[in-house]
C-alpha cells in the first residue's frame, strides 16, 4: 500500500527516553512509566498498559476553588507502561521545562498535561479586583514539564517595557510580574451612542518576565459566573 500519508513525518516519534515530547505541533506523545496529569477528555490514541482516572480539578481545595471562580483544569491521572497521545481541538501544543524557583501564571483552558511532580493553585490575578469582577488563574510550580495549547502561533512577549494585553488572547506569563487591569478605551460621546472598538479593557504586566500571546480570543464560556462577565478569559472549565 502505497500514501504520502504513511511519509516518515507522520510516523510515531520515537525515543529512548520517557516523559512528554511533541509528536508533531498539534499532538502531544507521553512515553509513560509511571504516571502524569492530563485535561479530562484529551486522549485520542494509547498503546501499552495504561489505565485513566478522572481527577476532578485535583483534590477538594482545588474542586471547591473551581466552583466559586470557574476557573481550574478538570485532571485524569495517566498511569502504567506506554504510549500516550494526547491533542485539545487541533490547537497547537508547546511544551515547557519548569525548574525549582521557576513559577507559571496560566490560563486553564490552556493547559493539556504536566509532570505530577508539579503543583498546581488557582490564585486571583493581582490587579484585576472588582473592576474585573475577580478574575482568576493557575499557578504552577515546582520541576518538570507542562505541555500547553494556544489557538495558532503565540507571540512571546518580554516585558521589558509597559505591556498589555488583551485578556482573551494571554496565555501565560511570569508569576512573578505585576499585573493590572487597563482601560484601553476612552469613555465619550460615542461609547454612550454604542460606538465601541470592542477593546475596552487590557491587562497590564510590569517587571522582569515573559507574556505569551495567541492570535485569537478565547470565547465566552455560559455559565462560569465572573469568567463569563469577561468573555470566559479564564477558560470556565467546571467539569
Amino acid at each position: 500500500m502505497r500514501s504520502s500519508l504513511f511519509s516518515a513525518e507522520n510516523l510515531e516519534q520515537e525515543s529512548a527516553q520517557p516523559g512528554m515530547r511533541l509528536q508533531n505541533s498539534k499532538l502531544l506523545k507521553i512515553e509513560l512509566n509511571g504516571e502524569a496529569m492530563a485535561r479530562v477528555g484529551s486522549m485520542v490514541a494509547y498503546q501499552g498498559n495504561v489505565q485513566f482516572q478522572a481527577l476532578g480539578s485535583g483534590g477538594l481545595g482545588k474542586f471547591l476553588k473551581q466552583k466559586l471562580t470557574g476557573e481550574g483544569v478538570p485532571l485524569m491521572k495517566v498511569t502504567g507502561q506506554g504510549d500516550v497521545f494526547l491533542a485539545e481541538l487541533a490547537k497547537d501544543v508547546h511544551i515547557i521545562d519548569l525548574e525549582p524557583g521557576d513559577a507559571l501564571s496560566i490560563n486553564g483552558s490552556s493547559v493539556l498535561a504536566f509532570d505530577s511532580t508539579l503543583q498546581y493553585d488557582i490564585r486571583m490575578v493581582g490587579g484585576s479586583g472588582m473592576a474585573a469582577s475577580g478574575l482568576f488563574n493557575c499557578i504552577f510550580s515546582g520541576y518538570g514539564r507542562i505541555a500547553i495549547t494556544t489557538r495558532g502561533t503565540p507571540v512571546v512577549l518580554n516585558v521589558d517595557q509597559p505591556t498589555y494585553v488583551d485578556p482573551q488572547a494571554a496565555v501565560c506569563w511570569s508569576a512573578g510580574l505585576q499585573t493590572g487591569y487597563h482601560r484601553a478605551e476612552q469613555l465619550g460621546l460615542g461609547t454612550l451612542l454604542g460606538r465601541r472598538t470592542g477593546e475596552a479593557f487590557t491587562m497590564s504586566f510590569a517587571g522582569q518576565g515573559f507574556v505569551v500571546v495567541q492570535p485569537s480570543e478565547e470565547p465566552p464560556v455560559m455559565g462560569s459566573g465572573a469568567q463569563e462577565q469577561q468573555g470566559g478569559l479564564l477558560g470556565g472549565l467546571l467539569s
